[in-house]
């Protein structure tokens, strides 16, 4: 169950945390010429799988003219970001209108409401979105007796993870067995006893 929690909500990964689209001053508005209202784009966008090599923020673009069925894939982006999931949809844009966008991309951990991403000295039309940094989407695990050749006094782990493809579950599995790890070793640390046993001899 620590592992399974820490799976979903303490590792790393990266997401939007705000657009900001031409001509649109708040979540309300409508886009001429555009299919999706700004509410259904912003909830298009928090779908984005982004993957981030650094950990400053970093601004990603988009510059769509119509007719045009925009997806993740349109968006422009440096060799610092990464957007996994390309074929996402975003929104359906009409011959004769065009749409620009920037959007801000943060890496940190857990999940931060819009609230929490606002910022004073953002520019007039800045809408603050909900961020989910964590790259798990699902975990799932199973414990069944298992036979090691006459005995059958053993148990099998079997664990599902589903990630947003950023991370491969391999990778997510063992980082966040790494962080309980570290997390424990400040308890194993209050004694020489803890320190100094070896719990793993058979």
């Amino acid at each position: 169950n620590s592992l399974r929690r820490v799976l979903l909500s303490s590792l790393p990964g990266a997401a939007v945390t705000s657009i900001k689209i031409d001509g649109v001053l708040h979540e309300f508005d409508t886009i001429p010429g555009v299919r999706e209202d700004v509410m259904q784009i912003i909830l298009n966008i928090k779908g984005l799988a982004v993957k981030s090599y650094v950990d400053d923020e970093k601004i990603i673009e988009l510059d769509v003219e119509g007719p045009a069925e925009v997806t993740a894939g349109d968006i422009l982006t440096d060799s610092d970001v990464e957007i996994v999931n390309s074929d996402h949809y975003l929104f359906t844009i009409a011959e004769g209108h065009s749409l620009k966008a920037t959007m801000t991309v943060a890496k940190k951990r857990g999940y931060v409401p819009a609230e929490g991403n606002k910022k004073d000295d953002a520019p007039v039309g800045t809408l603050a979105v909900d961020s989910i940094y964590t790259p798990v989407k699902k975990v799932n695990y199973q414990v069944e007796p298992a036979r090691v050749g006459s005995n059958d006094g053993f148990d099998k782990l079997t664990i599902e993870i589903m990630t947003n493809g950023t991370i491969i579950p391999e990778d997510a599995l063992g980082l966040s067995a790494r962080v309980l790890i570290e997390h424990l070793n400040l308890f194993t640390d209050l004694t020489e006893v803890a320190k100094n046993t070896d719990v793993m001899k058979e």
